[in-house]
């Protein structure tokens, strides 16, 4: 059984916001940091951090006050490639999608803009 890491990335955000934390730990990959710095740069993180003191590396996110609604769109067992045309919007605007796309990790607005298509990892709002 292998562990999706963008649903555990999402999964321990929303534990640690129902448990009322102002920030929460993360096992860090680049995928995970580019996530957390799309989010950060939306304003839907406070600010990221990554701490090298231990034996393996963690992501340190800040956690806004406001509830998050965090959805992982492409799953391990089924992804969900788009078109930059198709990209729909979250929450009419209020929220992103994130895509991987071949230019990097941006939000579906930057996406659109860009005119590149891609993986929909998740939306925020």
């Amino acid at each position: 059984m292998s562990v999706d890491p963008i649903a555990d990335f999402l999964t321990r955000i929303r534990n640690a916001q129902t448990a009322r934390s102002e920030r929460t730990e993360i096992p860090y990959s680049k995928l995970k940091h580019e996530m957390a710095k799309v989010m950060l740069k939306n304003e839907f993180l406070k600010s990221v951090h990554v701490d090298e003191s231990g034996k393996f590396k963690v992501l340190i996110l800040e956690l806004p006050e406001k509830k998050l609604t965090l959805k992982r769109v492409s799953k391990c067992g089924q992804r969900i490639y788009t078109s930059a045309e198709k990209i729909r919007k979250v929450l009419s605007g209020y929220g992103i999608s994130i895509v991987s796309t071949s230019k990097g990790l941006m939000t579906g607005y930057e996406a659109r803009k860009q005119n590149v298509g891609g993986e929909v990892l998740c939306e925020v709002s």
